[in-house]
């Protein structure tokens, strides 16, 4: 029988290879029965249809390593994240790798050992990351697995520390700290270490008291020159604000018949000031101070300095040291700091007018005697507090042994023997402090300048915004005492990208910060505010001015607190630190505390809403005494803007003070806190200053220290508008009560967290970290200040290593988290 053919398309589904070959289904018989891995030269067609687990060999001495990639993954960024790969194989693995295949790139620690590490890259939104695992064997089989790791936002990623009143510094779990830098460390070639038990001489060399605002400035690998994006060296720069007085000398200080001893004013002056330190860590982590840099330097009050911008020879800054007014004698009461773009230092002369010995009973009629602008200097000495009949530490009484006016120039009153304009005596020497003083850290030869286009006040930092190309920068600035105000300098000239990388720093310093305009801010109970120019010749700066006539405006500079009470600038309940969001450009102040003698009842206002009592064991502290913070956004988010809105971000308060009308933004146990003082956020090299910045708050609080130390929170705020209104009532010493209306931030919430508390009577000021963020660097500054000689009420940092003896020290300390992760996240 005949079969018929059949014609038509057969869609290549006739087998016409009758050969005895292996088909492939006995192929992956064979061998996946035995083991599920993927051979390094698998076909793409068997990778597309068996996937990255499936074994392809022709025989078992083909056999290739079974490999593990480990599960998918989420982290957030900040955090370390370990890949964990297995690969075991009948014969020797050789080596085995990791890749990144997608996602933003990381760099792969140990990527050439099972378990890679990376640090979670800074991301808006949940992104992926692929990477894959080979492992090698020694016949040259590779196989491959695969691993995916989902990184969200960055997010607090620590325990909160609980309140304490120990003697050391506390921090959270998974985190180490370690002292770096203490009072009389000395940093310099052949000078001793420190005795610590009053005899020790030569500040000038060592490391001063009182640590406060600081910034690390990188330092390449070899040699001194500048490197921004260096995290293992670099200069630490920091201010020694103040002294405690009875821990530097063997029994306290002294005086014989009122009158100084010389020895014991040169060790309290030279402890003042700034130190310029190198620092470094090692392989293994660990951080020191380099005692023989090259780049080491103290700048104390007496270190020469130049006098820059507008009140550069101006008749108020003429004196027996400098004549012209051009040159001065230092800095002193350095408080908080600012830097910039181009890599120098700013340091900021606080509480500077208590140094000065004036007695106005007898110099207030020397001064109107002698004519000239002695009459007028009379209110805005007044006005700036410089009225001590003895002046701090007694200074103006030394009598110097050999011709010196180191000592003399501490006492301000007029010389009726000298000339009428100020220059054979120091009758304008508080007129050249109060200042912004740019430094170099990179030049221990340069001269320190005091920029004078920013305004005299008690300065507390000099921050700047974000640096646009085009347009003018601006520094923000609080001025640290009751009912003063916020100051805001825009410069003259727009930003130029290519004077950041410039090595005449100071040169740069000179185009931006010489010229430009100051303003002072001004809350409106809308929840809007303008900046208010201080010009002469605008408005009522002028030399008709009733309260004080301006004689032109290095006059206006050199008393920009007169020229802000003139135009009508707000009083702000203790301004202090300032710190922009590098993200959103906002600006935040802290405003520490007031009382009811500087705030009473009636005289509170939108921005400064609280009058109520915090009780501290029997005593009543009526006013604001835990304080705020309040931040702003400038119109159009740009520096150049002469407007803002405003609000509330957080009100400082006890867990268990009145939720409605003082404990406004619902604190709690974790994250209660009193008196704000230093602020800063973090750097925008690192996710702690990416998407969602860490905000960084320090306290100097004596209100709510019966209940904890000194402590530093970590937050990560929302924005200016995020809360709403809020009427409060408050309530004075008598029981009267009034309300007042204000513009609150949302809660903070588990946002807002403790960080650290610090040892006892201690303040916690200045904070900055290396540009990855893996290393903070926080000051302890005066512990145990209330102690004497002979009574030590604090023992650290000794205490901090267990050792419960010796006089307690100012210091720098270094927290660094356990696993190498961004601090806080």
């Amino acid at each position: 029988m005949t079969t018929p053919v059949e014609f038509g398309y057969s869609d290549g589904d006739i087998d016409t290879n009758h050969s005895a070959n292996p088909m492939l289904s006995h192929i992956v018989d064979e061998r996946y029965s035995r083991r599920q891995t993927l051979m390094g030269g698998l076909s793409a067609t068997a990778l597309a249809l068996f996937g990255t687990t499936m074994l392809s060999a022709c025989g078992d001495d083909n056999a290739a390593p079974v490999v593990n990639a480990g599960q998918n993954g989420t982290a957030n960024s900040g955090r370390v994240v370990t890949l964990a790969g297995t690969a075991t194989d009948d014969k020797a693995v050789s080596n085995v790798s990791w890749t990144q295949l997608s996602g933003p790139t990381v760099t792969l620690t140990g990527a050439t050992t099972n378990s890679a590490t990376f640090l979670a890259p800074s991301v808006s939104a949940a992104t992926d990351l692929k990477f894959r695992f080979t492992a090698t064997d020694d016949k040259g089989k590779a196989t491959s697995a695969e691993t995916t790791v989902t990184v969200s936002p960055a997010t607090l990623g620590f325990t909160a520390v609980p309140k304490n009143l120990n003697d050391v510094v506390t921090v959270p779990t998974g985190y180490t700290v370690s002292v770096l830098y203490r009072l009389g460390d000395p940093i310099a070639a052949g000078t001793a270490a420190y005795a610590n038990d009053g005899s020790d001489t030569d500040f000038a060399k060592r490391a001063g008291d009182h640590h406060d605002g600081m910034y690390f400035f990188g330092l390449a690998a070899t040699g001194t020159t500048r490197d921004d994006a260096s995290n293992t060296r670099g200069v630490l720069v920091m201010n020694h604000e103040n002294i405690t007085q009875v821990y530097l000398h063997p029994n306290g200080p002294t005086s014989t018949g009122g009158v100084r001893p010389e020895a014991e004013a040169i060790k309290e002056i030279e402890a003042h000031g700034v130190s310029i330190v190198e620092v470094t860590q090692a392989a293994g982590g660990a951080w020191s101070y380099a005692q023989n840099s090259s780049l080491n330097r103290r700048i104390t009050p007496n270190t020469a300095v130049a006098i820059n911008g507008p009140a550069r020879g101006s008749a108020l800054m003429k004196t027996a040291f400098s004549t012209d007014g051009t040159q001065g004698r230092g800095t002193i009461n350095n408080c908080a700091v600012g830097h910039t773009f181009w890599g120098t230092y700013l340091t900021c002369e606080e509480n500077w007018a208590g140094y000065f010995r004036r007695p106005t009973g007898t110099d207030n009629p020397a001064r109107l005697a002698a004519g000239g602008i002695n009459p007028k200097s009379i209110t805005s000495l007044t006005r700036y507090g410089v009225t001590s009949s003895s002046g701090n530490y007694g200074w103006a009484t030394v009598v110097p042994s050999t011709a010196s006016t180191l000592f003399s120039r501490w006492n301000a009153s007029v010389d009726a023997t000298k000339a009428a304009d100020g220059t054979g005596d120091f009758r304008n020497e508080p007129n050249q402090f109060g200042w912004v003083v740019e430094i170099d850290p990179y030049d221990p030869a340069s001269t320190p300048r005091k920029r004078t286009a920013l305004g005299r006040m008690g300065h507390e930092g000099c921050w700047p915004s974000r640096f646009v190309a085009g347009v003018k920068p601006a520094f923000y600035m609080g001025d640290d005492s009751r009912n003063e105000y916020l100051y805001k300098f825009i410069s003259a000239a727009a930003w130029d990208a290519a004077d950041a990388s410039r090595t005449d720093r100071l040169a740069v310093g000179d185009k931006y910060l010489d010229t430009g305009t100051l303003y002072v801010a001004k809350f409106n109970a809308d929840g809007s505010g303008q900046w208010l120019p201080l010009v002469f010749g605008q408005g009522a700066l002028t030399s008709s001015n009733t309260t004080y006539p301006f004689a032109d405006q290095a006059d206006v500079l050199v008393n920009a607190r007169i020229a802000a009470d003139v135009v009508g600038a707000t009083k702000m309940d203790r301004p202090e630190w300032t710190a922009i969001n590098p993200v959103t450009g906002e600006v935040y102040l802290t405003l520490t505390n007031t009382n009811a003698a500087s705030r009473p009842l009636n005289a509170t206002d939108a921005a400064n809403p609280r009058h109520y009592n915090d009780p501290k064991g029997s005593s009543n502290q009526f006013g604001n005494p835990n304080g705020h913070i309040i931040r702003l956004r400038e119109t159009g988010d740009t520096s150049e803007a002469l407007a803002f809105a405003w609000d509330i971000y957080a009100f400082g308060a006890g867990a268990d003070l009145n939720p409605t009308n003082v404990n406004i933004s619902a604190l709690d146990a974790t994250n209660d806190f009193s008196s704000p003082d230093g602020l800063w956020f973090g750097r925008s090299t690192n996710a702690s200053g990416l998407v969602k910045p860490v905000l960084w708050i320090q306290t100097d609080d004596g209100a709510y220290t019966d209940v904890t130390n000194c402590m530093m929170l970590a937050a990560i705020p929302g924005t200016v508008g995020d809360g709403g209104t809020r009427t409060i009532t408050n309530q004075d010493q008598s029981g009267a009560t009034a309300t007042q209306a204000t513009r609150v931030g949302a809660a903070p919430g588990t946002n807002l967290r403790r960080f650290l508390v610090g040892p006892k009577e201690c303040e916690i000021t200045g904070v900055d970290t290396t540009p990855d963020g893996r290393t903070i660097f926080v000051n302890i500054q005066h512990p145990g200040e209330n102690g004497t000689s002979s009574t030590i009420t604090s023992n650290w940092p000794a205490s901090q290593s267990g050792t419960a003896s010796g006089r307690p020290r100012s210091a720098t300390v270094v927290i660094t988290k356990n696993d190498g992760g961004v601090v806080a996240l």
